[in-house]
């Protein structure tokens, strides 16, 4: 327990995420790319943010799931429903699936995650943990008391380049310490597909599907 008598140590790691159906997922990646290929490239950048999140330590891993699960989702992970409504009550209802503190959501979108950028979530002694997206928006959000995720999410206007700094701003009016966690960029369109693959390890699925399109291309 810390001083002030939150729960520390290794977080509870949620991945909230949709199901990779083609016109369902990646929209802004279409053109280049067809539907079909947009999903193959949402579905490997899950399994790889999946698999990354087996590798760093863990109170429990939770995938908050729209839709159903398939050959891409790992042993390891218990699966629970979105909630209805908009982005800013499924973030905040995802947080309810922790008992206990502390928790960390990530998104489905930045496959050149690693473990060691989650190394001090939980164990750091802040209140909060934020990892902002290049585009404005973020991609990470921890609360060593998820219990609070309601008051400071719901209503936080979600989808555009304000996103990020707006709820940053909710934490820290609350009177939260917050660690900074390092900017990413979110897979949005073929732009982005292309650094975050550079970014991504030797190997990563989400570079091996991208260099597989760009290769039927030629």
């Amino acid at each position: 327990m810390s001083a002030r008598g939150t729960v520390t140590g290794p977080a509870t790691l949620l991945v909230i995420a949709k199901e990779p159906v083609p016109g369902r997922v990646k929209t802004r990646l279409t053109p280049p790319y067809t539907p079909r290929e947009a999903a193959t490239l949402a579905e490997a950048a899950l399994a790889d943010t999946l698999h990354t999140v087996l590798r760093t330590p863990a109170r429990r891993r939770v995938l908050v799931l729209d839709g159903v699960p398939g050959a891409w989702l790992p042993p390891g992970f218990d699966v629970v429903p979105q909630a209805p409504g908009g982005l800013d009550e499924r973030i905040a209802a995802a947080f309810a699936h922790c008992a206990d503190g502390p928790a960390l959501l990530i998104g489905m979108d930045t496959p050149q995650l690693t473990p060691g950028l989650l190394a001090g979530v939980g164990r750091d002694g802040h209140d909060a943990w934020f990892g902002p997206a290049a585009d404005g928006g973020f991609w990470a959000l921890g609360l060593a008391d998820p219990a609070r995720a309601g008051a400071l999410v719901r209503s936080v206007p979600m989808s555009t380049d304000r996103t990020g700094a707006i709820q940053r701003d909710r934490l820290t009016a609350a009177g939260l310490s917050v660690g900074d966690l390092p900017v990413l960029r979110d897979v949005d369109t073929a732009a982005d597909a292309a650094e975050a693959a550079a970014r991504c390890a030797p190997g990563s699925r989400f570079a091996t599907a991208l260099d597989r399109l760009a290769e039927a291309a030629r």
